[in-house]
């Protein structure tokens, strides 16, 4: 299989910087390398092992280091699985699934199985969302609940926005290397800057063959059989996935919409503060007795 790192150097190159955000963590961790029927899984798993089971799992173009980044206290009460998604710009397999079937679903749920967890709770942003709502699609039974953050899946932006305002700014960057691209398309994306993503994205953006399939969305007759219960946090001011559209469709499709949330002055990917709040949010839920 051909790699979809297009360069030895350009992939060591992503690879330090996945690296060098595990170090900046400064947690206690182990990698497990999962088999499963689409290639061997990287899984960084930190918290006591006999804390409750939380996957986490993150956007498109990310890896496992981000997820744990962003909820950095959910090891105080939970044994954490961050996923590195296949296909992805990390340390999993480059086999790219299918969004129209139910291989991620699947796939998800060989790694649970392997792990011999149950009673999950599953936290997911952007692409994330999408991978665990195929998981529920595939089989839930081992579910608790879930939370999903900007979610892929549910609705869809207006293309022609997204167009000019971010996929023209990534492909001039990968024609020019002139880094006030990557900040522009940044800027649409992101609530806050963020230095690292910034040398993240250029890299993968000029080193990693991205995926631009067009982005599903969930049926209702799918949707409407799903039993988990469901948070969803949607961003105000996201150009990709938006806000107010995601909840309105939300509430016609899900049963099992237990809470949702529209974060205010919040675009794509959420500040450190707004994932405060998220993180919060799955911790109060969640308080475990010996904590009370």
């Amino acid at each position: 299989m051909k790699s979809l790192f297009k360069t030895k150097e350009g992939k060591k190159e992503i690879l330090n910087l996945y690296d060098q955000k595990l170090d900046e963590l400064n947690i206690e961790f182990e990698y497990l390398k999962i088999d499963s029927s689409f290639g061997e899984t990287n899984v960084i798993a930190t918290g006591k092992s006999s804390n409750p089971p939380i996957i986490i799992i993150h956007g498109s173009n990310g890896c496992a280091p981000i997820a744990l980044e962003t909820y950095p206290n959910l090891s105080k009460n939970f044994r954490v699985y961050a996923i590195d998604v296949l296909a992805q710009p990390n340390k999993s397999a480059e086999t790219r699934l299918s969004m129209k079937d139910d291989s991620y679903g699947q796939w998800i749920n060989e790694i649970i199985d392997s792990l011999q967890i149950e009673n999950v709770i599953m936290a997911g942003f952007s692409f994330g969302g999408l991978v665990i709502l195929k998981t529920l699609e595939f089989n839930e039974d081992k579910i608790k609940e879930v939370y999903l953050s900007a979610p892929a899946y549910i609705v869809n932006g207006n293309p022609i926005r997204a167009l000019f305002r971010i996929f023209i700014p990534m492909k001039m960057f990968m024609r020019t290397e002139k880094v006030k691209y990557v900040e522009k398309f940044l800027s649409e994306v992101f609530t806050e800057r963020d230095q690292f993503a910034v040398k993240y994205l250029s890299k993968v953006f000029l080193h990693f063959k991205m995926d631009f399939t067009p982005l599903p969305v969930i049926n209702k007759i799918k949707a409407n059989s799903i039993k988990t219960p469901i948070t969803l946090f949607a961003g105000e001011n996201d150009l990709l996935f938006p806000g107010k559209k995601m909840i309105k469709r939300a509430k016609k499709i899900f049963k099992n919409l237990k809470s949702v949330k529209l974060i205010e002055n919040s675009k794509h990917v959420q500040n450190k503060n707004q994932n405060e709040l998220i993180e919060k949010i799955i911790l109060k839920n969640n308080v475990l007795h010996h904590d009370i």
